[in-house]
């Protein structure tokens, strides 16, 4: 069988309109980066070796996490997420992190810390300002010095910041009361018949709004509750939180997840979770109907301010006042100090999925591409807003979006000068009623937390923890046969320098994009055959703990 001949092409007898119609080569080199798994954006760094004195410019990968902007990124940092998820979900043994033993320094940089914290409380009684900066300055340094010795935690401030209005701890009467044990020190599940060791994947929604047909769309707008979606989606991550804090404190122990949250085709969030170790279905619904979270926040269901009338700021009050009085708006703090009752309840709805996972199982595998399977799209594309989108679902999206425009979404927020208060830290460059904050994008439908929720003791190991672990074990594959490869980005005596894009040693984006291809093939070419000289397994999208050690 002969091989097919590439056709020649004549442009010189081609239309205009045929020319325009061929492939361009950045499309070609965009085309083979994706083919081989190299990022379509890479920025232009410039790496000095320190050894050598070699200066020259290569390709560092964008990291972006959405396939719109850069696939290969996208997937790569898809599938790290799939090995942290795969990582802690079935533990056997408890992820114990041992802690450094305070050394002789750490301890006297302590304690003259606490002899000047001493000192500048009797100055600033005394009223004696100027050495309370001589000794700010002086606690400053040792701050430092402590940081640097790798001292973590919160330091004890010199001027305690003023204590927030206490509000009351009592559950609400229309809340179901939950059974409070012990919490045990422990994060590892039950073991059944003496081999069995289950773990959990949890769905969690929000109540609805309103009937939506199937594609996501009011099928009532007029009726549909866009006020309550946009405030439920927006202070959906404290709903979370205080989920877990319900849990752990019903179960008994410290309880672990791994949860990604995405949107529903009618925008609304709801949230997956594996959940290690098993927890009976029956308190799991009873956790999720006690659970609620109040937003103590001034009451913003009425417009004061519209855009054809707004605030203006006043330099001499160093604050926003009212267009037509000049009177100073009422800030933030005043305006919670009058609260008798929350502005806002959040709630999970009813609709809860539970389901017992067995470890090292295809159902296992199979949820944890679930859980992960839309972390490299937005928001928006998530939930179905597309090329194909309706009328229906577009008209739903922008309605949900309007009252997100006019939703505020923390206390610093500028949306909070429509409703005639000033926000938390106002300053004069903010434009009132105009917020950059994510939760106010279209594309993100009042979602503006993080994706990817990933509790503490979960395998105690970061996404840099898990990247090192990797190339480890790739580079000790190849060196057990005999190749020495190339420094990483973060290793190597390099020093990293970002080229301003006028620099005449800055290459244009396809000879990047060809460099790395190149670097990519070699690379490709030393592990295969690395794999082929021996007999260890692949280390194919998981971490390389075991094989690396």
């Amino acid at each position: 069988m002969t091989a097919t001949e590439p056709t020649i092409l004549d442009t010189a007898r081609m239309t205009r309109a045929q020319r325009a119609a061929l492939s361009l080569s950045t499309d070609v080199a965009h085309a083979l980066a994706e083919q081989h798994g190299v990022c379509v954006r890479p920025l232009a760094m410039r790496r000095i070796d320190t050894t050598t004195g070699r200066v020259e410019v290569v390709p560092v990968p964008c990291g972006s996490t959405r396939e719109d902007q850069c696939r290969p990124c996208a997937d790569k940092a898809r599938r790290l997420r799939m090995v942290q998820c795969r990582e802690g979900w079935h533990l056997e043994a408890e992820p114990v992190t041992e802690r450094a033993t305070p050394s002789e320094d750490h301890t006297a940089l302590m304690a003259a810390r606490a002899d000047l914290l001493a000192a500048y409380t009797e100055c600033r009684k005394a009223g004696d300002e100027a050495s309370c900066e001589q000794i700010a300055e002086s606690v400053t340094d040792l701050d430092t010095e402590l940081r640097t010795l790798g001292v973590r935690g919160q330091l004890t401030p010199l001027d305690p910041p003023p204590k927030t209005a206490k509000r009351s701890t009592r559950r609400r009467q229309d809340a179901p009361d939950l059974p409070r044990r012990p919490v045990e020190h422990r994060t590892v599940g039950r073991v059944f018949a003496g081999r069995y060791r289950p773990s959990t994947f949890l769905t969690l929604t929000l109540d609805s709004y309103g009937r939506v047909d199937g594609d996501g769309a009011a099928v009532d707008p007029d009726r549909y509750d866009y006020r309550r979606a946009a405030r439920d989606a927006i202070h959906f991550p404290a709903l979370v939180d205080r989920f877990w804090q319900n849990t752990r404190r019903c179960v008994g122990w410290e309880v672990q997840y791994f949860g990604t949250v995405e949107p529903q085709k009618r925008g609304a969030p709801h949230f997956h979770a594996a959940i290690r170790g098993a927890i009976p279905r029956v308190e799991l619904r009873q956790v999720v109907a006690a659970t609620y979270h109040q937003v103590w926040w001034p009451a913003h269901d009425q417009l004061v301010y519209t855009d054809g009338r707004l605030p203006v700021w006043d330099p001499r009050a160093k604050a926003f006042t009212d267009p037509d009085t000049g009177t100073p708006l009422p800030a933030w703090e005043q305006a919670c100090e009058e609260l008798v009752e929350p502005a806002h309840v959040v709630r999970f709805g009813a609709q809860t999925h539970v389901k017992g996972i067995l470890g090292g199982t295809e159902e296992a595998g199979r949820h944890i591409g679930y859980l992960t399977k839309y972390l490299a799209k937005s928001v928006g594309q998530a939930a179905g807003l597309g090329e194909h989108t309706t009328n229906a679902q577009r008209d739903h999206a922008h309605r949900l979006h309007a009252e997100l425009q006019i939703t505020p979404c923390s206390p610093r927020c500028p949306v909070w000068l429509l409703y005639g208060i000033q926000p938390h830290g106002a300053r004069h460059s903010i434009t009132p009623g105009h917020c950059k904050g994510k939760a106010h994008k279209p594309e993100h439908l009042g979602i503006a937390g993080r994706r990817v929720l990933v509790s503490r003791k979960w395998s105690n190991k970061t996404l840099d923890d898990h990247r090192a672990e990797r190339g480890e074990f790739v580079r000790q594959l190849l060196q057990q046969t005999g190749i020495h490869p190339a420094h990483g980005p973060d290793g190597g005596p390099y020093l990293w320098e970002r080229p301003a894009p006028t620099d005449p040693d800055v290459p244009p984006r396809p000879v990047l994009l060809l460099h790395a291809i190149a670097e990519r093939q070699r690379w490709k070419a030393e592990y295969t055959a690395a794999q082929l000289a021996t007999t260890g397994p692949s280390s194919e999208n998981r971490s390389a703990t075991e094989e690396a050690a």
